[in-house]
């Protein structure tokens, strides 16, 4: 599946395994990894603690646990031919060393239900640059613990481990590292807790499930760094196929604890039809692109989280070719509350967050062209959430109701509230357009049997949506913008009529850092 990333060009066409809390400031760039820094006092200040995994891996068992399998590293496909040979609920233990497969391409292991696999200190499992994957197949209920697989050549958008997206899978303490592609599909009630996933081609996990439901997904405790270093979106600019995670129809999601870094693109990535996301109390820093996008999707908790220098590299790319659209570090774009569709809240509520020398900060978006049949929907053949079957957005019944309201994707019942803002320019060692929050649409265009042209989708975003700043603090020489990227303002205009946000905020105009 190939997402763009919308922007005002096309529109006018814990298991909290070694935490560490540390204090200081450096600088970031994406070739050194970054070192956690403290964040400003505040009482909106979440935890610090630091989902410090890669340079600290847990240790798996010395010995073969009592009734386990052993697993020969000197024997090539070894592991694949006891999984095929034994029955299901059988753990095996990897013996250390590089363990490998046949050296056939599609050779994997394939586990039965309730297998288990567990990784001496040591122990790795290597697909050498031949093989594609290394754990598939359909089976639920899958361990795996204390293992580093790496060196797998998944093509793109497939995942190394949990290939096929079976459900019920626990992966804890693993190091995925280096492979193409993907180093971890989902499946529904997958627990993704305490693991490195590192520099892996395109994500550390792309959280897709073909033909099924994808729910109950727990991501915690991980470290997320330098993934997509097959840089795709260089590779096939505009494809929106990268990021330290991507999510993809997840109904319920509790993403707590990680630290996502240094990764190039997007930190965090919900696109097309999530719902019902809690993503709280981690750290996302110094990741090229934003930390985090919500796109097209409902229904979320954003709390508690450390959000410090990202966006510098695409932020300031798009700033230098005169772009003027306004790039932040948290972009919802066509997403929102909805009660109608279940969940823990009926709203996106962004509260209680330390956003730290970030190019720019919140942006609140809606394409007026963006909706459910229309050839500018780069989610080809999906529809939202409350309208199931595409040819019914359509002329004439999408320009009444229910279907003018339900074929689109409302960036409504945002609240943003009790957030710190921290914003020094020279840190960034930027001029302009690194400072903005933003809540704008474009004037709808397309197609010609659009119910969307004119100024009404940027009308209802600004002002009839219940999108909401107040109570926050802003430190720094912030602006802001609204209805379209021509409408700076500054504080005043920002929260006097018609806008009449940031009530209850405080404002600090000098540099903070």
């Amino acid at each position: 599946m190939e997402i763009k990333r919308r922007h005002w060009v096309w529109a006018t066409a814990l298991l909290a395994l070694a935490l560490l809390t540390v204090t200081g400031c450096e600088n970031t760039t994406t070739d050194a990894r970054t070192e956690p820094t403290a964040v400003p006092s505040t009482s909106a200040t979440p935890s610090t603690a630091v989902a410090r995994v890669c340079a600290r891996p847990a240790a798996g068992p010395a010995k073969a646990p009592a009734g386990a399998v052993t697993v020969d590293p000197k024997k090539v496909g070894d592991l694949a031919a006891k999984t095929k040979s034994n029955p299901p609920h059988t753990t095996f233990w990897l013996r250390p060393g590089k363990h490998r497969l046949d050296p056939d391409r599609y050779a994997q292991v394939i586990p039965k239900k309730g297998n288990r696999y567990l990784g001496a200190p040591g122990a790795v499992l290597d697909g050498r640059k031949k093989n594609q994957y290394a754990f598939g197949g359909s089976a639920r209920d899958v361990t795996i613990r204390y293992l580093t697989v790496q060196g797998f050549v998944a093509p793109q958008n497939e995942g190394v481990v949990n290939h096929d997206s079976a459900d019920g899978w626990v992966i804890e303490h693993a190091t995925i590292q280096k492979n193409s592609g993907a180093g971890l599909m989902a499946g529904a009630r997958q627990q993704v807790r305490a693991n490195c996933l590192r520099d892996n081609g395109q994500y550390g996990m792309n959280a897709y499930k073909s033909g099924g439901p994808l729910s109950g997904l727990v991501v915690e405790g991980n470290e997320i760094v330098g993934n997509n270093t097959g840089d795709w979106e260089r590779r096939r600019k505009g494809c929106g196929c990268t990021g330290g995670i991507k999510f993809w129809a997840v109904n319920g999601a509790d993403v707590r604890g990680n630290w996502v870094h240094d990764n190039r693109g997007t930190g965090l990535w919900a696109d097309t039809n999530n719902n019902d996301f809690r993503i709280e109390n981690n750290v996302l820093e110094a990741n090229d692109g934003a930390a985090l996008i919500y796109e097209t999707s409902y229904n979320a908790v954003i709390r508690n989280n450390t959000i410090r220098r990202n966006n510098w590299v695409e932020g300031r790319k798009a700033a230098d070719s005169g772009d003027s659209f306004p790039f932040a570090t948290v972009y919802l774009s066509e997403s929102g509350g909805e009660p109608r569709i279940r969940a823990r809240t009926d709203k996106i509520e962004i509260y209680r967050n330390v956003l730290e020398n970030n190019w720019s900060g919140i942006t609140l978006w809606e394409n007026a062209d963006r909706f459910c049949n229309s050839p500018a929907n780069t989610s080809s053949g999906d529809c939202t959430l409350l309208v199931h079957h595409t040819d019914r957005c359509a002329k004439p019944a999408i320009s009444k109701a229910p279907l003018y309201a339900d074929c689109r994707w409302k960036t409504q019942r945002v609240d943003i509230h009790d957030n710190r803002f921290v914003l020094d320019k020279s840190v960034l060692k930027c001029t302009a357009k690194c400072d903005r929050m933003s809540v704008l649409a474009n004037y709808g265009t397309y197609p010609d049997w659009s119910p969307y042209k004119g100024e009404g989708v940027a009308d209802a975003i600004t002002e009839k949506q219940h999108n909401r700043w107040h109570d926050n603090a802003y430190l720094g020489p912030w602006k802001f913008v609204a209805r379209d990227p021509s409408q700076v303002l500054d504080v005043g205009e920002w929260q006097d009529a018609p806008y009449q946000q940031d009530a209850g905020s405080t404002f600090r105009a000098q540099a903070g850092g």
